[in-house]
């Protein structure tokens, strides 16, 4: 046997022996989700895994090309006390007001009906009582593009009212669920141009956020323009309120879910998953002598394990639910910055605590319940600037996290592309090296 298959043979046999063992070990591998495993576990075994909780916490996940995405509800120890996975991916998740145990959130399955030429989505408003089971559609369309075009976020602003974001479409709009009709629509086209954000129109604004104010206002998230914007149902976009601008990465950086904060609870405020900064952050509304006014970093989390958070509440008792996708779990952080709760969960997108109101609702503002922060408070200018046809080092390294099955890491990874050279250099070495000849010769031959 010639020496260099001892050396190929040796290096295959390493990284198939370290692939293996993190598949083994990993705490949730490609089939089974920790939250499925805890639903067997006895009381006392849940609440060593996770610490306990007031009320029920409901997660949306999205999942991976419709793979283990799920809706589930967590009791106050842990337990899953419902689990919805008939959706390729879920989004946004919203308490029914007047409710203890209904919630409404938004899903996408992919659609291959006959009236659809080519991919098709369908994008659904259900409500679900979290008690019983029972499922209702509130409102649907067949959106005529693959997914990652549909609705991220809609809320409910009225009996028979929903304000929609559509990504398909870069707009936001009211419908009447009782009628089909729609009442009022804004369009990003209105306010942006074309030459800017991500490729048009496949994917230009992805308007991933949508907020009705208590003053009538609609707060908004471009994520494709790094902006949070506010808009006047009736005059439009009001430029002086205007939170971040494209490519201006150290305010955010394709952001999501941001919720607003009023004046009640300390803000103005703006909470928001900046995602691709791996941070939670904080902006207060400050105003100026020229009444402008002016967006104030007034808080910033991050850790070691933060990879593209997409959602962040502020809870009424200072603490902050964040929703860590890239990471796999859903955390609470204390007034302090300790992190109080945790729970693994595939590819969460959002979370909900029921009883603590709407998203950030009833919670204070940074500044007003003296939150400390924690991380680096500014982001790493070579880090986020340097770009490669459209692409810095954070979004290629969440892009690739996105994508790796659930129990394998950036360095199994590498070893997974190590193994995968070695065996293509040892076929070709032993091609190479052996005595067979191929030839081809053309099947017509002309005279």
């Amino acid at each position: 046997m010639r020496r260099y298959r001892v050396i190929f043979a040796v290096v295959v046999l390493v990284c198939a022996s370290t692939l293996g063992y993190s598949y083994l070990s990993s705490p949730a591998d490609a089939a089974v989700t920790t939250y499925e495993r805890q639903s067997d576990l006895g009381a006392d075994q849940r609440a060593s895994v996770v610490p306990p909780r007031e009320n029920v916490t409901v997660v949306a996940g999205h999942g991976m090309k419709g793979e283990s995405a799920a809706l589930v509800a967590f009791g106050p120890g842990g337990e899953v006390i419902y689990h919805n996975d008939t959706f390729h991916g879920y989004f946004d998740v919203d308490s029914v007001k007047g409710t203890r145990m209904t919630v409404e959130y938004v899903a996408e399955r992919n659609y291959d009906g006959d009236d659809c030429n080519g991919k098709c989505t369908v994008s659904a408003v259900e409500r679900v009582n979290l008690t019983t089971g029972e499922v209702t559609r509130i409102y649907d369309r067949i959106i005529p593009q693959d997914r990652g075009a549909n609705w991220h976020d809609v809320d409910r602003i009225g009996k028979n009212r929903l304000l929609v974001g559509a990504i398909n479409t870069d707009e936001a709009y009211v419908v009447n669920t009782t009628t089909g009709m729609t009442t009022w629509e804004w369009s990003t086209k209105q306010a942006y141009p074309l030459s800017g954000g991500g490729p048009y129109p496949e994917d230009w604004a992805h308007l991933n956020d949508v907020e009705r104010l208590d003053d009538g206002r609609i707060m908004l998230s471009l994520r494709n323009q790094d902006s949070v914007v506010f808009v006047d149902p009736e005059t439009g976009i009001q430029e002086n309120w205007t939170l971040g601008s494209e490519d201006d990465y150290s305010v955010l950086y394709e952001q999501h879910n941001p919720d607003y904060i009023n004046d009640s609870e300390g803000g103005p405020a703006v909470l928001v998953a900046d995602s691709l900064n791996d941070r939670i952050v904080e902006y207060q509304r400050e105003e100026g002598e020229d009444g402008r006014g002016e967006w104030v970093q007034s808080w910033v989390w991050s850790d070691d394990e933060m990879k593209w958070p997409r959602d962040a509440d502020r809870l009424p008792n200072g603490n902050t639910l964040v929703s860590d996708t890239n990471s796999h779990r859903v955390l609470e952080v204390n007034e302090s910055g300790a992190v109080v709760w945790s729970i693994d969960f595939y590819a969460p997108y959002e979370a909900e605590r029921l009883g603590t109101g709407d998203e950030s609702a009833g919670g204070p503002s940074a500044a007003k319940a003296g939150l400390q922060s924690r991380g680096t408070e500014e982001t790493d200018d070579q880090n986020v600037t340097t770009s490669v046809a459209g692409f810095t080092p954070r979004k290629v390294t969440n892009s690739i996290a996105f994508v790796l099955p659930l129990w394998m890491t950036f360095a199994d990874a590498l070893v997974a592309l190590v193994l995968a050279l070695t065996l293509l250099a040892w076929a070709v070495v032993e091609y190479r090296n052996s005595s067979i000849s191929v030839s081809f010769h053309w099947p017509v031959r002309l005279r």
